[in-house]
């Protein structure tokens, strides 16, 4: 019998796996976030949890429970020589990445890697030109992009109902954890460009980046910065981030032509409101020459609306979606493409840093 997946370019399942069953899976990393994927990968229909692989192995064990019947294992070559593990989930620091997941994607297993996709923009090519070549699934865990909120979020966007989007303000402050080994934008920005990079149309793409920081404790890296994006519109995105803020604060605006749309993901019962408000320019050639000087611009206040949205957790969403991508072989939304563009601007923002402030071209913009 021919293996139609392999003509197909896609790596097969497991041999012996019933057609529609679980895939097996493999957690790499027992510490922050791995957990959050040990226990939505074991409510998942769709996977069998098999390994929790982590270099301390106590941890994992503690992590899965005493009556787990989940292998915990500090040997990842014996998680990567299971023929019953399908795909590996990578929840190790961003500096281990490149070797963890290229191992993985080498074994044959489908890939799904934590925020941020690598350490360098070089290392997250790797990735995805190794996937591509062997026709795995790359998928960066962008978990923002999968609550309901943006979801939603999307739809309107891409849909038109802002109209042409104008301008796009994000806000991400608290009292944060200063880390020791990257800078505020490393740490908190790649969720509001993952976002930026789902939401906005295939036709809005961020050409060049000036980024602007400080560090007045004197930590020995920005914390707190500004980060400001060309789009190839015209228009313009911008990124707060901040570990020094006494008060947490996660908005951001989109503003159309036709509406301007707010999320608050600190407000539950009001996530997201649309207003029917803004500016509209008229044209000199539509009036009258007397009526020119004084309505050129004109201000419309309109509703507010606040949409309904469902209630699902953000990472149970972006399970099915590694499972669905995995099963049919389409890219995932949040693929290693749109990992590395995130690399891209993270990249070329610490370089208008060292240059105070000049703008920097990206990659994924020429």
């Amino acid at each position: 019998m021919k293996d139609t997946a392999r003509e197909a370019g896609r790596a097969p399942v497991a041999a012996g796996r019933e057609p529609g069953g679980p895939l097996g899976v493999a957690v790499v990393g027992a510490g922050y976030w791995g957990p959050n994927l040990v226990r939505n990968f074991q409510s998942s229909p769709a996977f069998r949890l098999r390994w929790l692989c982590d270099l301390n192995v106590d941890r994992a064990r503690q992590v899965l429970g005493g009556y787990s019947t989940v292998q915990a294992t500090s040997d990842y070559a014996a998680v990567l020589a299971d023929p019953e593990v399908d795909a590996v989930a990578v929840a190790t620091p961003a500096g281990t990445h490149l070797d963890v997941a290229l191992a993985a994607l080498r074994a044959g297993k489908h890939v799904l890697v934590e925020k941020p996709l690598a350490a360098t923009y070089e290392d997250g090519l790797k990735l995805v030109r190794e996937a591509e070549e062997r026709g795995l699934t790359l998928m960066c865990d962008h978990t923002y992009c999968y609550t309901p909120a943006v979801a939603r979020i999307r739809d309107m966007v891409r849909s038109g109902e802002l109209g042409d989007i104008q301008f796009v303000d994000s806000v991400r402050i608290n009292l944060g954890l200063v880390q020791k080994d990257i800078d505020v934008l490393w740490d908190l920005a790649p969720h509001d460009l993952s976002v930026l990079d789902f939401i906005l149309p295939d036709h809005v793409q961020p050409v060049a980046v000036a980024a602007h920081g400080a560090d007045p404790i004197g930590a020995g890296q920005s914390c707190v910065a500004y980060l400001t994006l060309q789009l190839s519109t015209g228009a313009i995105a911008h990124v707060h981030v901040n570990w020094l803020s006494p008060t947490k604060v996660r908005t951001t605006m989109v503003g159309g032509s036709k509406r301007t749309l707010v999320w608050d993901d600190l407000n539950p019962s009001q996530r997201v409101a649309v207003f029917d408000r803004g500016v509209d320019l008229t044209a000199p050639q539509e009036i009258g020459e007397d009526e020119r000087r004084d309505m050129l611009v004109s201000y419309r206040t309109g509703d507010m609306v606040a949409p309904a949205l469902g209630e699902k957790e953000a990472l149970r969403s972006m399970v099915e979606e590694f499972a669905d991508a995995v099963r049919t072989g389409r890219p995932p939304l949040t693929d290693g493409r749109a990992g590395l563009k995130v690399l891209d601007i993270l990249e070329a923002a610490s370089r208008s840093l060292e240059f105070r402030g000049a703008v920097v071209g990206l990659r994924t913009g020429r």
